[in-house]
């Protein structure tokens, strides 16, 4: 695996920071995108971990900051901004030498993976699919206040990693909307996970099996 810097520019005043995990074997020709969560940036540990694993499994990862982590400020932007970083950054890798001959998905970690799904829902041209790493259903306790309504407008794969304890949504709440949808999105259920996919130890299965086998599925199903 190699790790290359990237400087993705939003607008003719404003550049964000990305990072390419290379993997070593690119057999599968697919770029996976992803965005981070409302919390943290790019270099969270989370990130880290599941861009490293990808890129492990054939797959070229890319991260990057949205403007507002990369100006280390704790608000995220509006959404029209969010939208307009995440669009710079599509165009900046479906442009790079390296990366523009593949196959390219895009999504991301909580609100990262929302804001694909609504640059997706606006116009997926030159996509081929989305993979959310728990996607943020609702706020936690306001099961009223879905983030769906724009989902049916999307005509591309899509494959939701979700917990079972995830207080942004769970499995059994995203299945009774995303069977509507076309074509129907896949899902994979995380048993005992939150919203990081944090498990209980009484699962048996260490932190590290959580996130094999959920990187193992990521992979099976971009390939």
């Amino acid at each position: 695996m190699a790790i290359e810097p990237m400087t993705v520019a939003v607008n003719p005043s404003e550049n964000v920071t990305a990072v390419i995990y290379k993997a070593e074997s690119s057999l599968a020709g697919v770029t996976l995108v992803l965005g981070h969560g409302a919390g943290a940036n790019q270099t969270h540990p989370f990130m880290v971990t599941f861009s490293e694993g990808l890129a492990a499994r054939g797959i070229d990862a890319v991260t990057f900051n949205f403007s507002y982590t990369e100006h280390h400020r704790k608000v995220p932007d509006r959404g029209d901004k969010l939208e307009a970083c995440y669009r710079a950054v599509i165009a900046a890798v479906a442009e790079h030498p390296a990366l523009r001959s593949n196959r390219l998905f895009i999504g991301g970690k909580s609100m990262g993976g929302r804001i694909a799904s609504q640059v997706a829902a606006e116009g997926g041209e030159g996509l081929r699919g989305l993979v959310f790493l728990g996607y943020p259903l609702h706020p936690p306790g306001k099961l009223d206040q879905l983030r769906s309504k724009h989902l049916p407008k999307i005509k591309l794969p899509m494959l939701f990693l979700q917990g079972t304890r995830d207080s942004f949504g769970t499995p059994v709440e995203l299945e009774p909307i995303i069977r509507n949808l076309t074509p129907i999105p896949d899902i994979y259920k995380i048993e005992g996970g939150d919203h990081s996919f944090k498990t209980p130890k009484k699962q048996g299965l260490s932190q590290d099996e959580v996130y094999t086998l959920a990187l193992d599925a990521i992979a099976a199903w971009l390939k």
